[in-house]
């Protein structure tokens, strides 16, 4: 255990003491982080994320994770290459919500639910564990790479959990990509060198979720600069009023045949 950065140890013993016993099988749980490199704050929120997903300390759960990159710091001094609007607005949807409350970096989110710092340990913890004890549907995705930089994603879903009152839930496909660094020119962070896991390089609605077993297709184009050996597929079911989420999966992008 020596070996184990402190960090590393930190989130292991943070996350793992006082969860409930592994089931059967891991509950996949989707953990949202909003940050941006411009934010002083980000960089401990954003080196969490990423230990939490080398060693998915928590048990009975598979942490999914999404590093999304607000941009309403850009114009603070540096811009964000990952960020976009459409990120923005999701946290925006998150706020929105009864008792959302406000929009900040670091923020994480689980399973569309409970929102905290996002560097909050502790906070993580009972979010994870409340989670892991609702209920979920499956998420099967099947990637086919034959088409040079195209990725045809298929998503097929079952067993979803009854939706709210009024509710309708999307299908919601996102590529995420690992091990990017960026050094910092300007800004909060100037003259650091900045890490970041599971950054969201594409994220869409792609297909209700009705019947009993909804299903989609979705064809992403892979940027030139995205390194294919570190993009994961992200699937899940998000309800569109509450933002719970009903399922998810997670799989590594095959390589080329």
């Amino acid at each position: 255990m020596r070996h184990i950065p402190a960090l590393l140890l930190f989130v292991y013993v943070a996350l793992a003491n006082g969860t409930a016993a592994a089931p059967a099988a891991a509950v996949p749980v989707l953990v949202e982080l909003f940050t941006a490199e411009g934010c002083s704050s980000c960089p401990p929120a954003d080196t969490m994320l990423e230990k939490m997903l080398e060693a998915q300390p928590a048990s009975g759960a598979e942490i999914v994770g999404l590093g999304e990159h607000v941009d309403y710091w850009d114009r603070l001094g540096w811009k964000d290459r990952f960020s976009s609007a459409a990120l923005t607005s999701r946290q925006q949807k998150y706020a929105a919500r009864p008792k959302g409350g406000d929009v900040y970096t670091p923020q994480m989110v689980v399973d569309g639910q409970d929102a905290f710092v996002g560097s909050d340990l502790s906070a993580a913890r009972r979010a994870i564990e409340r989670a892991i004890s609702a209920p979920h549907g499956v998420v099967r995705i099947t990637c086919d790479v034959s088409a040079g930089n195209a990725l045809n994603v298929t998503v097929a879903v079952s067993g979803l959990p009854a939706s709210s009152a009024g509710e309708r839930a999307d299908i919601i496909v996102a590529v995420t990509e690992d091990r990017l660094r960026t050094e910092v020119k300007r800004g909060e962070n100037q003259g650091r060198t900045l890490t970041h896991a599971a950054v969201v390089r594409e994220l869409r609605t792609v297909a209700e979720a009705s019947g009993p077993a909804p299903s989609a297709d979705a064809k992403i184009k892979l940027a030139s600069d995205w390194v294919r050996a570190h993009l994961k597929v992200v699937a899940f079911v998000q309800e569109r009023g509450s933002r719970r989420v009903l399922a998810t999966s997670v799989m590594a992008v095959p390589e080329r045949p």
